[in-house]
């Protein structure tokens, strides 16, 4: 089972420095068709405005990823935690039992980010911050694990979670294949470009949720940037 979500149904809010839309209910969006799936809780596509952000504010019990598409953002927190995360990077947060941060774009240009949020394995464990490089040019063709909670997923940023979040890049009349275990779900969403998913066309900011699949099959129209995650 394949459905596509399309970009210009998904919830969302204007905050003059951010653009914000929702793939899941968050905030003042609400839709109880779309509270999660599976074990994935949040997938927001924002825009963060040059020199604005997220004051500090508190998390706890749940692993936040942040896959920057434009731009860069920079996180502080309460626990002496600093970092820039640039373009095609990924930095992931451990709330566990409770962590204040900070997120801004410092840029002369705007930031471009997903932030996903995934429900942990257990709740109540120390918080953790961590980011990586993950140059565009090694996932040229094929699925990378960015990050991940697997035993098989040692290379990845660690979370504390049954999920992998996977990214690709493709050039026009490429194609990628990803394997999906039973009983596994999948949510995908091309950061830019256009991919036909097993016969489903998605352009940019669409979502895809999938079940049910064994395998997917992903075959790029233009050239193309795709993000998933599979949980449980």
């Amino acid at each position: 089972m394949i459905e596509l979500r399309p970009y210009s149904e998904l919830g969302g809010a204007q905050h003059g420095w951010l653009d914000t839309r929702h793939h899941f209910s968050f905030a003042e969006y609400y839709d109880p068709e779309r509270m999660h799936w599976g074990h994935l809780r949040v997938w927001n596509d924002d825009i963060i405005a040059p020199h604005s952000g997220f004051p500090a504010h508190p998390h706890r019990d749940m692993e936040i990823i942040t896959y920057v598409r434009t731009g860069a953002i920079t996180h502080r927190d309460h626990l002496g935690n600093e970092g820039r995360t640039v373009a095609g990077d990924v930095q992931v947060m451990s709330a566990g039992t409770g962590i204040a941060h900070s997120e801004f774009n410092l840029e002369d240009e705007e930031t471009r980010i997903f932030q996903i949020w995934i429900l942990p394995n257990e709740k109540g464990l120390p918080p953790a911050w961590g980011t990586r490089q993950f140059p565009r040019h090694d996932r040229s063709g094929a699925f990378v694990t960015l990050a991940s909670g697997l035993p098989e997923d040692s290379d990845a940023l660690p979370i504390r979670a049954d999920a992998r979040l996977v990214a690709a890049t493709l050039k026009a009349g490429q194609t990628a294949e990803y394997a999906i275990q039973p009983g596994r779900k999948v949510y995908l969403v091309p950061a830019s470009g256009r991919v036909d998913i097993n016969g489903v066309i998605a352009n940019a900011g669409d979502g895809v949720a999938i079940r049910e699949e064994t395998l997917l099959r992903v075959a790029a129209e233009q050239e193309s940037e795709i993000v998933l995650v599979e949980v449980a």
